[in-house]
């Protein structure tokens, strides 16, 4: 399912009404995630948003995606424009195909994501472009429950209905806006730890409260599913605390 923020470096706030004509301009990258979904034994939604969240902070702060990395020029290019992200589907021997492209491969619970280096809107691998965007509707079987005390929640608004393919690139953009607004040190400690979040839908009053704190928030662009500038995900990481709405 593709969405995508709008903005490319910090604040970290991405708001689809001031994204620059320059970085409209530029030329448009996506950051690939494949969902392996198998028919017969398929994760849990909340599982799969969670992996596709920890995969995106993991490329970011991948060494192959820095400096003179392999991967830093792509990874520029994409954050310098829109920042979209394409979540499709692959099972069996896709899923097998998929894997031996460069990549990497974050485990959940049961759900396995796959995040690749960013490519053209119009230069995917082959292996890639003939997968699924549908069937990505997934189901928790069981309450996921709160989440456990100290680790960074990004919440999901309860008032708007998402397939689960775009509810995990959501989850993802918000994971990443969390990255661009911690100070250095906050970001090593939270890669040391292997990045534990958590994603789950705010109550509406939570929600409102949430979107008064100053925390970074996802507005969508509106490409697919929901409207242009819908609050998606709001990034609550205990570094960044509550901050008075517009500072960033």
């Amino acid at each position: 399912m593709s969405s995508n923020d709008t903005t490319g470096a910090p604040p970290a706030s991405a708001d689809v009404q001031s994204v620059s004509a320059e970085r409209d301009a530029a030329p448009q990258f996506v950051l690939p995630l494949v969902a392996h979904i198998e028919k017969t034994d398929p994760p849990a939604r909340t599982d799969a948003l969670e992996t596709a969240a920890r995969a995106v902070l993991t490329i970011l702060a991948d060494e192959r995606s820095l400096g003179e990395g392999e991967w830093a020029a792509a990874m520029r290019d994409w954050q310098d424009a829109r920042i979209r992200k394409v979540v499709r589907r692959a099972r069996g021997a896709e899923w097998r195909k998929a894997s031996a492209l460069p990549g990497i491969t974050v485990t959940g619970k049961a759900a396995e994501v796959r995040v690749f280096p960013p490519v053209p809107l119009d230069g995917w691998p082959k292996e890639l472009a003939k997968l699924q965007v549908s069937g990505t509707d997934l189901d928790d079987p069981q309450d996921p429950g709160a989440p456990d005390p100290g680790v960074p929640v990004l919440w999901t608004s309860p008032d708007l209905d998402m397939s689960a393919g775009k509810a995990m690139a959501q989850a993802g953009h918000g994971a990443q806006l969390a990255w661009w607004d911690l100070a250095d040190a906050d970001r090593a400690a939270w890669r040391a730890a292997g990045f534990p979040l958590a994603v789950r839908t705010a109550a509406p009053e939570q929600w409102r409260r949430l979107t008064a704190s100053g925390l970074p928030v996802v507005r969508d662009a509106g490409f697919t599913e929901i409207a242009p500038g819908s609050e998606t995900v709001i990034a609550d990481h205990p570094a960044l605390g509550s901050r008075p709405a517009g500072q960033h």
